[in-house]
């Protein structure tokens, strides 16, 4: 195994903490020190716990070692966990006091949960709460075993999976607001009003619409134009080899996910800018998502979410590296049908009747303890009026 795919390997084992690395201006001259590249949030609930235990981990040069040459299969059946039996007795005390911080961190949810729903008569999902825990091993909650390296791996490897899908159901779920709440506004609008307000929508999304071409995500041309505008170089002399080096921003041989994400900007330039009123800056971020999942879907073969040269190169050999149609941004198809909007809807007033319909029973509750609290003062005037009557003799 090479040094550069040992290293890659290493940041795909420890879970993509590095596949969020921040971009580095570009330099067609190689800089003389690298950088240790800067980890980013990974999104799970657990970041901070898998992050640091991984930091730990890696003090330990023996299972660094191990590490840097484990196959991936070894590492996804549970095989590398077992080394954790050898790792320094003062990583694993460590590795205990992480595990007992964590179980604690899940332990206060698990409570305020139950008070929430105890306290405001809130329904907990403890199917959902117990998902919580899937990333440790809750059996021995005082030290850290080679179980729960393995959960670690398992959960966050399937969790990473999926969290591209999670977040297109929230930007689904934002456009389908952002059209709802336009539409209660037309509501409450005269015709005249309503009829100035439509037209100035779709004045601001032809708009939006005349922007300049924006290059098929990995193709040639797309490339090329990074080559020329970012790194200064003339598109006739372009070279593939070249320029993945050139954007290899760390030097370990592959293309992660951000550094493939930071090729896009020029195109997302063309499309997005936060000084236009018809430009919507959380649609550019999903833009970049999806452009970045095309070529990861087109050119990562391994499905190992990084992009190696030999990837790379051969890529840029198949036909649609020479896609010449436009790429088709996120405003010419909507990420939702009218059923799923009606539904969404449908949803919202449904919750918003649940408020309600809980306002009117605190509202009620209320007025019962104010009666309540009257007739006390009415009882407790009367019998202090009858202690002032004189006794009877």
């Amino acid at each position: 195994m090479t040094g550069s795919t040992s290293v890659a390997l290493r940041r795909l084992v420890l879970l993509t903490l590095w596949l969020c690395v921040q971009p580095v201006p570009i330099s067609v001259d190689p800089p003389e020190k690298l950088e240790p590249p800067q980890s980013a949030d990974t999104g799970l609930h657990y970041d901070r716990y898998l992050r640091e235990v991984m930091e730990y981990l890696e003090e330990d040069p023996k299972f660094k070692e191990k590490l840097l040459n484990a196959k991936m299969d070894d590492i996804k059946n549970g095989k590398l966990s077992k080394e954790l039996d050898f790792v320094h007795h003062s990583l694993r005390t460590k590795l205990d006091e992480l595990k007992r911080e964590e179980m604690n961190r899940l332990r206060m949810l698990l409570k305020a949960k139950y008070d929430l729903e105890n306290g405001k008569g809130y329904i907990v999902d403890y199917q959902a709460l117990l998902k919580q825990f899937e990333h440790l091993d809750h059996m021995s909650p005082g030290t850290f075993e080679a179980e729960d390296l393995d959960r670690l791996i398992k959960a966050a490897t399937r969790d990473l999976e999926n969290f591209d899908r999670s977040r297109h159901e929230e930007f689904k779920r934002y456009e389908m607001m952002k059209e709802h709440e336009r539409r209660e506004r037309l509501k409450g609008m005269s015709e005249e009003e309503r009829r100035k307000e439509e037209q100035r929508y779709e004045e601001l999304k032809k708009k939006h619409a005349e922007h300049p071409k924006v290059n098929h995500p990995g193709s040639e041309d797309q490339l090329k134009e990074v080559w020329k505008e970012t790194d200064g170089l003339d598109p006739d002399d372009f070279n593939p080899k070249t320029f993945f080096k050139l954007h290899d921003n760390n030097g370990d041989g592959f293309l992660d996910e951000s550094e493939l994400e930071a090729l896009f900007t020029k195109e997302l330039e063309k499309a997005y800018s936060p000084d236009n009123e018809e430009d919507d800056m959380f649609e550019m971020v999903e833009e970049r998502l999806r452009m970045r999942e095309h070529v990861m879907n087109e050119v990562d073969t391994n499905k190992d979410r990084l992009v190696s040269l030999s990837e790379f190169m051969a890529a840029t050999q198949k036909d649609e590296f020479l896609e010449k149609d436009e790429w088709e941004t996120i405003d010419q198809s909507s990420p939702y049908t009218e059923e799923e909007l009606r539904e969404y809807e449908e949803q919202l007033a449904n919750e918003q009747n649940n408020l309600d319909r809980k306002a009117a029973e605190l509202l009620k509750r209320k007025d019962e303890l104010q009666r309540k609290e009257e007739e006390l003062k009415a009882q407790k005037l009367g019998l202090q009026q009858v202690n002032l009557l004189p006794v009877s003799r």
